[in-house]
């Protein structure tokens, strides 16, 4: 069995959150965290992407 990256196991479950804050935030009706969490998840998500890039 593998080892668990456990970092990136945090960062995924971080970009999850934000999406879940998204749906949030659309249920609120506020349009300005909706585009926060919006931002926020992207940035994370592409921020793991290029980690694993390096780690390759």
């Amino acid at each position: 069995m593998k080892n668990i990256n456990f970092p990136m196991l945090l960062l995924a479950l971080l970009v999850i959150l934000m999406f879940v804050g998204v749906s949030i935030s659309i249920a609120y009706r506020n349009i300005w965290l909706v585009i926060l969490f919006i931002l926020l998840g992207f940035a994370f998500m592409g921020f793991g992407i290029s980690l694993k890039k390096k780690r390759k």
